[in-house]
């Protein structure tokens, strides 16, 4: 018989990759946060791990300064960073050699609850760090293994990783982040759907026209290129994030806010998504590079132009697509997904634009209707605005406008300080609850669809096309949704 107990408290977190970049953007200011509200168990114990031979003084600086340069800096406070401090402790490790992990067992403090272990590290170690901590005994039913994208870079990389984290951890134990979800205003809109009757009976076919979900940086791949050059734009944001984004805005309401339930939902949209091949991909997919132009006021070089690059690449730093959702609710609808760097603003945005009216009353004195739209922003700055129509006041014949409903998260709940996304993700773990995390069947439904697309470049020869530094992207990606009579939201 199941038992329905809850699983027992957490007593550890270890965090490998600890002197990393994400960790120190991300990671340990969200830690803290966590730990200044209250919500990190009474002795918690943090642990790093990495590479880097280091005192523990010295690691404790290196958090210091991460926190107090984060966005949570506000939240800095000498005395409670003392409080803070007296959790963590640092050790060196070496996944590869015999013994290596002996450090973390000689550390960690022994106790009733699991031990979190979080693997802020490249992908590549993902399998050999779950096979180490199982070998060295460091695994156990109450275990939980933290992963970050990507995992693997096709379909079969896909499955080797999760083999190997499955060698080691039942699918319970595994949460496999997509910080995206850990947003206000994408768990906002889980909310927006099933907890208000106005949208649910309209959230169709037969009332939606087309979706856009934008995801848009300013920045270009700073110092990243070799890594961003092997992988693009498409495996990087697409097959993650915004597919991630795509299953919240098309899927079935769950029957339940728990794991299974969403889940089960999310993949369904996956396997729905009609498949892009060498047969349509010259018409449901734009590919693009940037070149030079003007970034944010200032000259800015182009792709190939970045320090680290090679004189030539075609490798995709935008990507626009038109995707169908081949099931009841969504047959007709087009997806219009698009990402890329160096585009004129950064801006993260999902757009539902209703169908027109089916008849315009108003028509006889003049007046024109635009279709209602519903616009969700993610960031800069988190936002709801519903556009609707509206009569412009005076005395003249009735002239209509377009006006916005605005839910502003800030203006709403403006004493509420924002958080990291990070915050939400690292407390679900703690707390066991992985609705918010991406399942292992999920990510290869993902992949499997994505693959289809970059055999169908290959197969056909699809090149990137160019746009300027600090453009929406390539024209081409305008021509793909006016073919269909639709135009990008900018």
């Amino acid at each position: 018989m199941m038992s329905n107990a809850l699983p027992p408290e957490c007593r550890a977190m270890v965090l490998f990759g600890a002197t990393g970049d994400l960790a120190k953007r991300m990671l340990w200011p969200s830690l803290y946060a966590l730990d200044r509200d209250g919500l990190l168990p009474a002795k918690f114990q943090l642990l790093g791990a990495a590479t880097s031979v280091l005192s523990r003084e010295a690691f404790i600086a290196k958090v210091k300064e991460s926190i107090q340069t984060s966005a949570n800096s506000k939240l800095y406070d000498d005395a409670f960073f003392a409080t803070f401090a007296a959790r963590i402790q640092y050790v060196t490790v070496d996944v590869k050699a015999v013994g290596g992990l002996d450090a973390i067992k000689h550390a960690l403090i022994a106790g009733e609850g699991g031990v979190m272990f979080y693997l802020s590290t490249g992908p590549q170690l993902f399998g050999p760090i779950c096979l180490a901590l199982r070998d060295a005994g460091l695994v156990d039913k109450h275990s939980r293994i933290t992963i970050e994208k990507p995992i693997g870079t096709d379909t079969d990389t896909a499955r080797e990783v999760n083999d190997a984290i499955g060698a080691a951890f039942e699918e319970r134990q595994v949460f496999r982040i997509d910080h995206y979800l850990g947003k206000e205003a994408v768990q906002n809109l889980l909310a927006l759907r099933f907890a208000n009757s106005i949208f649910e009976p309209l959230w169709n076919a037969n009332a939606i026209e087309q979706v856009q979900i934008t995801v848009a940086e300013a920045v270009g791949v700073e110092g990243r290129w070799p890594f961003y050059d092997a992988t693009g734009a498409l495996r990087d944001m697409v097959q993650s994030h915004m597919l991630q984004l795509l299953c919240l805005v098309a899927m079935e309401p769950p029957a339940g806010f728990t794991p299974s339930a969403v889940r089960n939902e999310k993949v369904k949209v996956l396997w729905s998504l009609r498949p892009i091949t060498a047969a349509n991909v010259a018409t449901h997919t734009v590919r693009g590079q940037y070149a030079a132009g003007f970034s944010g006021g200032e000259s800015a070089v182009g792709y190939v132009e970045e320090v680290g690059a090679k004189p030539f690449s075609d490798m995709e730093s935008f990507v626009a697509l038109k995707v169908e959702v081949d099931n009841w609710r969504w047959a007709g609808v087009p997806f219009y997904l698009r990402t890329g760097k160096r585009l004129q603003k950064r801006s993260s945005e999902i757009m539902i634009q209703f169908k027109p009216a089916p008849y315009n009353i108003f028509a006889g004195i003049g007046a024109t209707l635009a279709p209602n739209a519903l616009l969700i922003k993610l960031q800069p700055e988190e936002m709801i605005t519903l556009t609707v129509m509206h009569k412009q006041p005076g005395m003249n014949d009735v002239t209509l406008a377009q006006v916005p409903l605005n839910l502003s998260v800030g203006d709403a709940f403006g004493e509420t300080r924002r958080r990291i996304a990070y915050e939400r993700m690292l407390l679900d773990v703690l707390k066991n609850n992985s609705a918010l995390f991406v399942r292992r069947d999920e990510v290869e439904a993902a992949w499997q669809w994505i693959d289809g697309i970059i055999d169908g470049w290959q197969s056909t020869g699809q090149k990137v096309k160019p746009y300027p530094a600090g453009s929406w992207g390539p024209s081409a990606a305008i021509a793909m949704t006016e073919r269909n009579g639709h135009s990008w939201h900018e």
